[in-house]
């Protein structure tokens, strides 16, 4: 890693490592600067370097290398300048779409070239080997490659900005705008995979959110700007979950919607509520949960009546007739009237839920049943007025279907206004939120709710009708369809009635127990009496006197009210600060004591350990020895036992463990020897035995034999007797049956060549669709094989071309090794014959300097006097006489000079020697440093004698 005195040094390193081709080594550099700990204050250069850094990244889709440079950036710009880190981020999210908008424009065919399930999976083995055996070179595949891994690199860089910018009070808005932009991403290609991911990630930010409290720079729920933030990311979520029609996603965004408000206690605009409850018709629709779609309806109807002042008369009374019609296509029974109690615990848990989803009432004590039903919510459309700012044809519908008797009638005065309904529709202009109304989607639903109608009031009337009659009575359905929906009615006890098929007949009422309806009519009817009765003379109104007396009670009381609230939430954040405080030295001292603890317990975890493993060696030594003198000692007895009181042992004999076990062994074996004599000695015995006993039961086991055979005999011809009886009797019976059925033998004639007639047609139709199916698939087969042999004929032949290249490849390094192999052995060679020469040269140098040198020591210390020269034999070395060794003009040393002054052990002096002769001074040289013979290290041993 280099060490830059100053950021824009790296700067300036990167540029020409860019410049150069050398981009990793580039960002390898940026990234080392960035994740020092030299550089952890904010300067205005590290701004250039991350912008640097984030297109290095981009160009090269290192997503791992942007994620750690951005973090490091963020701690180190947090506290000082955070919109320098969301300048970054931006020109990063920026490059990444950049990128992804240009692979897509090069690519000719977008809807193939996002064909993946999943952008985080890897290539399939398939896929790969469809590449390589499939001929064709198609822009298909070369699209998929160009293409999808930008996708890939930019929806990991929409995750890497979240989990960068979450949790964070600074950096909200940022957050919230890299959320919709991956919304968009995941709308405008489809990617519903990536979206729900997407909807997770946020979740879990929002429960960490919630979970760690005690956070730095936690966001603030409770402040508007932050819940308003918050808020819009989801609704967002919830109108792209609906879009791409995952159903499921949207609800759980409407669950996240819902628990946001719950936790903060607030609601939110009234825009934020049409748009939550546009959806919510929409969910409960698709569910099929028709009730909770109508009371959905209801509330969104009431928010744009009264905070849309733009609604249009007609956009008013179109939402008012789809309110009314989801109301009228709720099912007029309870399906749940004959589930098990579990079943209804858990509905009335979910209608629980689903009854706070839709208004957001937290108290779960309210019954289900007091909430939520059909007949609550029509009677209050019709006294919140929803009813008359309907359509005509809806009021006409509504009113025969809830209020008049027509049992006969009633159908086709329904059909024509249901026609009608159908046409209803189309787009709001004053109500954004709801785009389009579509009042043909309750048509099914009514056609129900009328043939359930139509049947109810006829079973008031008749007790009996005619399915023919009944049919023409309801022209929406065939019999079969209006058979399941009095079916289902009958099964929740809507209606009693039996149908008869056999005779063509519907019969009505139930014939063991009184109607439900006859039951309490009385009651009914009192009720009836008593709102008629509230409704002209209502109950006067009494006037409170304490309004009167104290007019500004109210007021003051509020003000108050809120004072002190506001002092309560002060002296609140007081207590929790101090308790915080104190739980966080608390907190500290209990680490400190519990890291000492930790430490002295390891240290004492130590000791007694080491401890037991001495105490546990001893032990098992100690029991071994013990173990081995009771095995001698019990088999010094069992030797004693067996030897019956004879004694075996010397007395003060030493025992060993070895010898005990010997004479066990010696007894044991002679034991099994007596034992085996005794058995064969036994079984002679039992043999001899045996035999005399079958001589004897022999003539007995014949008599019985023999005595067995008569009287089975005699049995034999009973039953033969008894057999030729019934054999009769079975003979006669037949006889008297076939008299009875030969009248019948034409018809069955008929009736069978009839069938073997059709059978044969039958067979006849399926052998011939048989053999041309066969013939299919036989040419499937062969057009498969075909295309299997092709295939297979490619890989062999890919296989042995890349054999081909493997071999010639290996023959050429082969050749290439032996080639290296035989310079490295001729330059060996010349360098052995370089150093042997230089060996050669070596001595001889040395010898001739060990010459002078002996010639300098053996000249005398008297005046020199001239010599004559000696002429040699041609191939003998020139006699040299030696020099004195003090001669005048010679350097001689101080210890040469010691000894020519003193006598060797004969007496003679130095001087006193007789000079050798060259001849005679080399043949002793030789001698001395002749080199041993030649084998096994003598080169070593040569290297090391050798004179330096």
């Amino acid at each position: 890693m280099a060490n830059f005195a100053k950021p824009e040094n790296a700067l300036k390193r990167a540029e020409e490592l860019i410049n150069v081709g050398q981009k990793q080594d580039a960002l390898q550099s940026l990234h080392d600067l960035i994740t020092s700990k030299r550089y952890r204050a904010w300067q205005k250069p590290l701004e250039k370097i991350m912008f640097k850094y984030v297109e290095l990244c981009v160009d090269l889709r290192k997503g791992r290398f942007a994620k750690d440079g951005l973090i490091q950036y963020r701690i180190i710009c947090q506290q000082v300048n955070v919109s320098s880190l969301e300048e970054v981020i931006k020109h990063f999210m920026h490059l990444s779409t950049e990128k992804a908008e240009q692979a897509r424009t090069q690519a000719q065919a977008l809807e193939e070239a996002l064909d993946v399930d999943d952008l985080e999976a890897d290539k399939r083995p398939e896929d790969l080997m469809l590449s390589y055996v499939s001929g064709e070179k198609g822009k298909d595949r070369s699209d998929r490659e160009v293409v999808t891994p930008w996708f890939k690199f930019l929806w990991e860089t929409y995750r890497t900005v979240l989990e960068i910018l979450r949790n964070n009070s600074k950096l909200e808005a940022l957050y919230a705008m890299t959320a919709h932009r991956a919304f968009q991403f995941c709308k405008q290609y489809k990617r519903t995979t990536e979206f729900r991911r997407l909807c997770e990630i946020i979740r879990n930010h929002l429960a960490n959110l919630n979970k760690y409290r005690d956070q730095r720079d936690r966001p603030d729920l409770s402040a508007p700007e932050s819940l308003q933030l918050y808020l819009d990311t989801r609704f967002e979520q919830l109108k792209i979950a609906t879009e791409l029609e995952l159903w499921q996603e949207a609800f759980r965004s409407v669950e996240d919607i819902h628990g946001l408000m719950c936790m903060v206690k607030k609601t939110p605009k009234p825009s934020l509520m049409v748009v939550y409850y546009a959806k919510l018709t929409e969910i409960f629709w698709i569910s099929a949960s028709h009730l909770n779609h109508a009371y959905a309806w209801f509330k969104l109807f009431s928010l744009q009546k009264s905070f849309n002042k733009n609604l249009s008369q007609k956009d008013l009374q179109l939402i008012a007739s789809s309110v009314v019609l989801a109301a009228l296509s709720v099912p007029p029974y309870d399906q749940t009237r004959a589930a098990s109690h579990l079943e209804l615990e858990n509905e009335k848990e979910r209608n629980l839920r689903m009854a706070n989803l839709i208004g957001f009432n937290l108290d779960p004590k309210i019954d289900r049943g007091d909430v939520l039903s059909r007949s609550a919510l029509l009677s209050e459309l019709v006294s919140k007025g929803v009813l008359s700012c309907a359509t005509q044809e809806v009021k006409d519908l509504f009113h025969l279907l809830e209020h008049e008797f027509l049992p006969l009638d009633l159908a086709v005065k329904i059909q024509p206004l249901l026609t009608k309904i159908s046409k209803f529709g189309g787009k709001l202009a004053s109500a954004s939120s709801v785009p389009e109304v579509q009042l043909s989607q309750y048509v099914p639903a009514l056609e129900k709710l009328g043939t359930l109608r139509l049947l109810q009031q006829v079973s008031r009337v008749y007790q009996s009708m005619k399915i023919e009659h009944l049919s023409r009575m309801i022209p929406f359905y065939d019999f079969s369809v209006v058979e399941k929906i009095y079916v289902d009615a009958v099964k929740h006890n809507f209606i009693a009635m039996k149908v008869d098929h056999m005779k063509g007949v519907m019969m009505f009422g139930n014939l063991g127990v009184e109607s439900d309806g006859f039951r309490d009519h009385l009651t009914k009817f009192a009720e009836s009496l008593n709102k008629t009765r509230a409704m002209v003379y209502p109950p006067p109104k009494k006037a409170s006197r304490l309004g009167e007396i104290l007019p500004s009670l109210a007021e003051t009381v509020d003000k108050e009210h809120k004072r002190l609230l506001a002092r309560k939430s002060i002296i609140e954040k007081r207590k929790e600060e101090q308790e915080r405080q104190l739980l966080e030295m608390e907190r500290e001292e209990e680490s400190r004591r519990l890291k000492q603890q930790k430490i002295t317990e390891e240290a004492e975890a130590k000791r007694l350990a080491t401890e037991s493993e001495i105490r546990k060696k001893q032990r098992l030594l100690k029991e071994i020895e013990e173990k081995e003198l009771e095995e001698a000692q019990q088999l010094l007895q069992d030797v004693s036992k067996k030897k019956k009181g004879k004694k075996t042992l010397l007395d003060g004999e030493k025992v060993t463990k070895q010898t005990l076990l010997d004479m066990a062994v010696h007894e044991q074996i002679k034991e099994r020897e007596e034992r085996e004599k005794k058995l064969t000695k036994l079984s002679k015995t039992m043999d001899h035995l045996e035999r005399a006993k079958r001589e004897e039961s022999a003539p007995l086991i014949e008599a019985a034999y023999q005595q067995r055979l008569v009287e089975e005999r005699v049995l034999h011809e009973r039953e033969q007797q008894l057999e030729i009886e019934l054999s009769q009797q079975r003979h006669e019976g037949d006889v008297k049956e076939k008299n009875r059925l030969v009248r019948m033998l034409n018809n069955k004639t008929i009736f069978q060549e009839r069938v073997v007639h059709r059978r044969q047609a039958e067979f006849e139709r399926r052998r011939a669709d048989r053999e041309e199916q066969i013939s299919r698939m036989i040419q499937a087969r062969k057009l498969e094989r075909e295309a299997m042999r092709k295939k297979i004929f490619y890989v062999r032949s890919e296989e042995e071309r890349l054999k081909k290249l493997h071999e010639e490849e290996e023959a050429r390094k082969r050749e290439e090794a032996e080639r290296r192999r035989r310079e490295e052995a001729e330059r060996k060679a010349k360098l052995d014959e370089i150093a042997e020469k230089q060996r050669l040269r070596e001595r001889e140098l040395e010898e001739k300097a060990e010459r002078q040198k002996r010639e300098m020591l053996a000249r005398p210390a008297i005046e020199p006097r001239p010599v004559e020269p000696v002429v040699p034999a041609p191939a003998a070395p020139i006699a040299v006489t030696a020099a004195a060794p003090n001669a005048p003009g010679r350097y001689v040393p101080r210890h040469r000079r010691q000894e020519a002054a003193e006598p060797d052990r004969r007496g003679i002096r130095p001087d006193e020697r007789p000079a050798l002769s060259n001849d005679r001074w080399r043949s002793d040289r030789s001698e001395e440093q002749r080199p041993p013979a030649f084998g096994a290290g003598s080169k070593s041993t040569w290297s090391s004698t050798r004179p330096r």
